[in-house]
């Protein structure tokens, strides 16, 4: 398999680069909770979200740094616990730290209309359907896998950082579509994200198995790399994919139902004046 360089361009190491923006993005999210705290005392922040999204720092700073990262390099089967760390544990991490409501919180009022307005807009909406998600993070598996794609992205070092970003804003927008709890005006109920999960969940065993028999799949590597790799995307995938069906179901609130009138409603309602 390529093994791409080890230091950026401009000779700055390849590790540098990406434990910086994972460090921002910790602190930038701590300093919007502080400042939502400060705007909303009594509202303030839930602890647990903040802790779910550093969680999801650290699962993909687990990812994208040595060890695992150098690993990866030289072994498909460590490409695909990055694969799986990046594009579905700390997705789901990510998302349940609900960054973008945290963001409405603490924006000023005229910016937070303007993202409101963004989050409303047809292509938001459109982006943020399950099917488009379940698309774009699942879908590509095959075409990474079964065409010279992936071989490709492996001996090109932007090849690499690209196919990294793809897998963490896919996941997160699968993740998002189908239990996350920012704002999603045009998500489906209930029953049709479980089934767009389903079809997920069934899409990676596919995809796996054909791997693991050599079917279809164009992957460089030594064939024990290749059979251990799918094993890891079956196994890994089927407990990443549990994980986002109990958060689906513990962050699910039904519907309010209108109580039914009784003989008291009626008697006591207020008459409308003529």
């Amino acid at each position: 398999m390529p093994i791409h360089g080890h230091a950026a361009p401009g000779g700055v190491p390849e590790a540098l680069l990406p434990a910086l923006g994972l460090l921002f993005a910790s602190v930038a999210y701590l300093l919007l909770a502080l400042r939502a705290r400060h705007r909303n005392p009594a509202q303030g922040w839930g602890l647990w979200r903040a802790v779910s999204f550093l969680s999801g720092i650290a699962l993909l700073a687990t990812g994208v740094l040595p060890p695992l990262a150098s690993f990866a390099n030289d072994d498909f089967r460590g490409h695909m616990a990055q694969h799986l760390l990046i594009g579905m544990y700390a997705p789901l991490t990510l998302v349940l730290g609900a960054p973008v409501t945290l963001l409405l919180r603490a924006l000023p009022a005229p910016r937070g209309r303007q993202l409101t307005t963004v989050l409303h807009s047809r292509p938001a909406q459109v982006l943020a359907h399950p099917a488009i998600a379940l698309l774009l993070s699942t879908g590509s598996l095959a075409v990474l896998y079964f065409t010279p794609l992936y071989n490709a992205t492996m001996g090109s070092p932007a090849g690499h950082w690209v196919l990294h970003v793809h897998f963490l804003l896919s996941g997160c927008l699968f993740a998002h579509a189908i239990a996350g709890p920012d704002p999603a005006p045009s998500r489906p109920g209930v029953r049709a994200r479980l089934t767009y999960l389903g079809v997920a969940v069934a899409a990676h065993a596919v995809i796996s198995q054909l791997m693991y028999g050599g079917f279809w799949a164009d992957i460089h590597a030594p064939i024990d790399q290749v059979q251990g790799g799918a094993e890891i995307m079956y196994y890994g995938g089927d407990i990443a994919e549990l994980l986002l069906a109990v958060a689906l179901v513990t962050t699910w609130r039904p519907d309010p139902r209108p109580r039914p009138r009784t003989a008291t409603d009626l008697t006591t309602r207020t008459p409308v004046a003529q």
